[in-house]
């Protein structure tokens, strides 16, 4: 594995930046607007973008943690699939609900991540943000907003790492070679 810094810390702090900004603008404002970051990076990211919109807008929007694995199309894969809560303690009905990814690949997560959502009610829209989007769908999903678009083979690996979980911000990139 050779691997190549795609974001550092600031890179990603402004990346966040900008994604606030653009869910603000595009739902002007945070009215009816709510977050839900799919375990474990996106609730971090999740996270970081509610403090954001809470210092702009002077006010708190909700914000819920999704655990996707009951939803997962290969769930029969996993030996032993490790199920964490789901804390969404707001009602999803007729919001704009932005979920909240690290990495958009295939688009399967984001899909079940929706399957999740509708079961709880009916959000008026759903938007999604990622930190990074490598291309490579297997599904017609695509983020509406992201950090970085880099697109990446099945022989490349990118890693977001978060400070919360892994002590340091950055993005890596590493291919087998």
């Amino acid at each position: 594995m050779n691997p190549t810094v795609l974001l550092n810390e600031k890179a990603i702090e402004r990346s966040i930046s900008r994604i606030t900004h653009e869910i603000l603008e595009k739902n002007s404002g945070s009215k009816n607007v709510s977050l839900i970051g799919i375990r474990t990076r996106g609730v971090h990211l999740a996270k970081r973008i509610q403090e954001k919109i809470n210092s702009i807008e002077k006010r708190e929007i909700p914000l819920g943690i999704l655990d996707i694995t009951m939803y997962r199309d290969d769930i029969f894969k996993l030996k032993t699939p490790e199920i964490k809560k789901t804390d969404i303690p707001f009602d999803v009905n007729n919001m704009t609900v932005v979920l909240v990814d690290d990495v958009m690949h295939t688009g399967r997560t984001t899909r079940a991540a929706i399957d999740a959502i509708m079961d709880l009610g009916r959000p008026r829209k759903i938007q999604l943000a990622v930190l990074v989007d490598r291309g490579s769908r297997e599904m017609p999903i695509h983020p509406d907003y992201y950090g970085i678009f880099h697109p990446a083979t099945a022989e490349t690996e990118i890693s977001v790492k978060l400070r919360e979980v892994d002590g340091v911000d950055e993005v890596v990139l590493a291919t087998s070679a």
